[in-house]
């Protein structure tokens, strides 16, 4: 068939005009006002706890518990923070397990996380599939379970219980942690330091481990807070020692006391200047 006279030439490979209608700029200034406004309300639901722990901790209540009204600022309950002798003593062992905790958990949970993410062997997938039942079993479980262990060991209950049942269920999170770190780690510049002369054990020091340091140190992290903050595996396996989440467990039966605002908040300001430190020398080292 003949060419329709006066048609117009398509070239070849040329692209077709784009044909579409251009955005419609108020939809997207709605849909980028619902997202931003979503995302503050759910900032605000997730911080309002935290925020009004740390107002409660000024409260110039009349008597010695807390009530459900904000009397007016009071620096009181900071000068006398350390007044309860129970509270002091459930924040210190608190404070002890956890430190213990983390310290033993971490190297134990980095090293298993260091050879999941490297070595490929018979029973991997065994390892990774206690690794996960560890995180997803109910604390309730582990806690009745630990308990009749002991029992059944006949291990007097007390803090070291309690430091061992911290242990137990805090090194598969720092498993987990190291080995997502070691996965993207380059096994080139291991290889390189070995190619330079370097041992394999100072290629490990020198090349690997600076490597796998954040992840080391986040399980580290992770560990101490979880230890800190567990109620339920502690109120099974602690016998007479009482922690700082278990006293305050046992002050809500006849009203909280303002002072574990105080140590709340002074807690959560030590995590949060933690975290800041570790992300500063994270820029730093970048």
């Amino acid at each position: 068939m003949s060419a329709v006279v006066g048609a117009p030439a398509r070239t070849v490979g040329a692209v077709a005009p784009d044909t579409r209608p251009p955005l419609r700029r108020p939809r997207v200034r709605k849909a980028k006002l619902a997202l931003g406004s979503y995302t503050t309300l759910l900032m605000l639901y997730l911080v309002s706890p935290i925020l009004l722990m740390i107002l409660y901790g000024f409260n110039d209540i009349p008597g010695e518990r807390q009530m459900p009204r904000f009397w007016g600022f009071t620096l009181d309950w900071y000068r006398n923070v350390f007044a309860d002798p129970s509270l002091n003593e459930a924040v210190r062992n608190s404070i002890v397990v956890a430190l213990a905790s983390a310290a033993i958990a971490t190297p134990l949970g980095a090293t298993l996380g260091l050879v999941l993410g490297r070595y490929v062997f018979r029973g991997r997938a065994a390892v990774n599939f206690l690794i996960f039942i560890g995180i997803a079993i109910p604390e309730i479980v582990l806690g009745s379970s630990l308990l009749s262990l002991y029992i059944e060991v006949r291990a007097p209950l007390g803090l070291f219980t309690i430091l061992l049942s911290h242990v137990a269920f805090s090194i598969p999170f720092v498993a987990v942690t190291v080995r997502a770190r070691v996965a993207g780690m380059d096994r080139s510049l291991e290889d390189a330091a070995q190619d330079l002369y370097a041992t394999p054990v100072m290629a490990f020091w020198k090349v690997t481990f600076p490597l796998i340091l954040p992840g080391i140190l986040a399980g580290y992290m992770l560990s101490f807070v979880l230890s800190l903050d567990d109620f339920v595996i502690s109120n099974f396996v602690s016998g007479q020692v009482q922690t700082f989440p278990i006293w305050v467990y046992g002050a809500t039966r006849i009203g909280l006391p303002p002072t574990v605002n105080v140590f709340g908040t002074i807690l959560f300001v030590a995590g949060v200047l933690l975290a800041l430190l570790t992300a500063f020398g994270r820029r730093r080292e970048a």
